[in-house]
């Protein structure tokens, strides 16, 4: 009888206490603990990818929300659709994040429709917006699979080659209201190689799960909000690319960004709002210049509607890096008792703590809770952020940072000279 006490019952064997692995800090804060938990889950997702593959930095993503009827279900609190909205903002952060070279767009199917709610383009914040918009929207309705398909097709098909072209469906209804055979649509999107995911939020359906092996997606459907969070951000990562894609150079123009102040010119609009509705701050001096054609832009990066070259800034493109070259995952090792005292060596703070985050065999202080980012500096010239407890070295950091990135730019120069 006292064993099976303490076994407990058997249907608590089947759900994850997870209140037991926070604990208090020393100021009896949770903050540390939740940063850990999401310290974590980041490291087990870096522990899925899949070294040795060829990836497609340059992505063009179309996000197809479903908002019929079937998105006021409330077996997603408080509804599925504040829930997913709430998980696709943090998905567009992170996916800026990580791909700040690509593109995202959103598309929307209700009653029988599909309507693009924002366009591909690489401002977060735009993207942020439009999707708050839509909590208030109504859900009425059957959703149209192949009316969004074809939607976001016509926009992906005229992407360049040596860019992946992705679709990213969040499909609550167990219907699908189609004015043809959908079929057919998804033989003409493995024709454009164009890579389709679903997540489903109530049921498989055969169709679902056919759209995504047929082109080469993958299919899954969330069992809570959490689950549906991980799938989710399972799509941060770069995909593998396709054999189709080609191995070219690349035209890249960086563009000089000149603000209202600088630009005693006169008033002008900008391309992406010179044949679509108006800003609603009207124009302005400044924006980004091409550096081909001169043309206007307000925001990066975009290809330029007058001569179609590329625009970026160095900075998007120099953090598309980390995905060509990733680093070794970290490792949380004990202190051994009684040797000698260590120190960070990321912002040379002194660890009083027993655990350790072991990178290439230096310790760093894994604070977590603190909310401060330096950058560590390994010996072959890779770079990655760690929280540290101490910022007080964040300059000399930043300042060896800079003076290796540009030994690192001469070498290259050198050598592809």
């Amino acid at each position: 009888m006292a064993e099976d006490e303490e076994e407990g019952y058997r249907w608590e064997s089947g759900y994850e206490k997870t209140w037991e692995a926070i604990q208090e800090d020393e100021a009896g804060l949770l903050d540390s603990s939740v940063a850990d938990l999401v310290a974590r889950a980041k490291r087990a997702r870096l522990h899925r990818a899949r070294p040795h593959v060829r990836l497609g930095i340059m992505r063009h993503l179309y996000l197809v929300l479903d908002a019929s009827e079937a998105m006021f279900v409330q077996d997603l609190k408080p509804t599925r659709l504040i829930c997913c909205l709430k998980i696709l903002e943090g998905y567009v952060q992170e996916f800026f994040d990580q791909n700040p070279i690509s593109q995202l767009g959103i598309i929307v199917t209700k009653n029988k429709r599909a309507e693009v709610v924002c366009e591909l383009g690489g401002n977060p914040i735009k993207v942020i917006e439009h999707l708050r918009k839509l909590s208030s929207a109504p859900c009425v309705g059957e959703p149209s699979l192949m009316n969004a398909l074809e939607l976001a097709a016509s926009s992906l098909r005229t992407m360049p080659s040596h860019a992946s072209r992705e679709v990213l469906v969040l499909m609550a209804s167990l219907t699908t209201c189609d004015p043809g055979n959908i079929n057919a649509t998804i033989q003409s999107l493995c024709k454009e190689k164009i890579r389709c995911s679903v997540i489903g939020l109530a049921a498989e359906l055969r169709i679902t799960r056919h759209l995504a092996q047929e082109t080469g997606g993958e299919y899954a459907v969330c069992l809570d909000d959490s689950h549906l969070r991980d799938l989710t951000m399972a799509h941060v990562q770069p995909p593998p690319a396709v054999a189709h894609m080609e191995a070219a150079l690349i035209r890249i123009g960086f563009p000089s960004h000149n603000t209202s102040a600088d630009s005693p010119g006169k008033l002008s609009y900008c391309m992406c709002h010179l044949n679509g509705p108006a800003p609603p701050e009207g124009p302005d001096r400044g924006g980004y210049l091409c550096p081909q054609c001169y043309s206007k832009h307000c925001e990066l990066p975009v290809d330029c509607a007058t001569c179609g070259l590329t625009l970026m800034s160095a900075p998007h493109l120099a953090r598309s890096y980390h995905h060509l070259f990733p680093l070794e995952p970290f490792e949380e090792v004990e202190r051994p008792p009684g040797g000698p005292p260590q120190h960070c060596a990321a912002c040379r703070a002194r660890i009083d703590t027993q655990k350790l985050v072991s990178v290439g065999g230096a310790a760093v202080c894994g604070g977590g809770g603190f909310g401060r980012n330096v950058m560590l500096l390994r010996s072959d010239e890779v770079f990655s952020t760690v929280p540290c407890a101490e910022p007080s070295q964040s300059l000399f950091l930043f300042q060896s940072c800079c003076l290796v990135l540009e030994k690192v730019f001469f070498e290259c120069m050198l050598k592809y000279k």
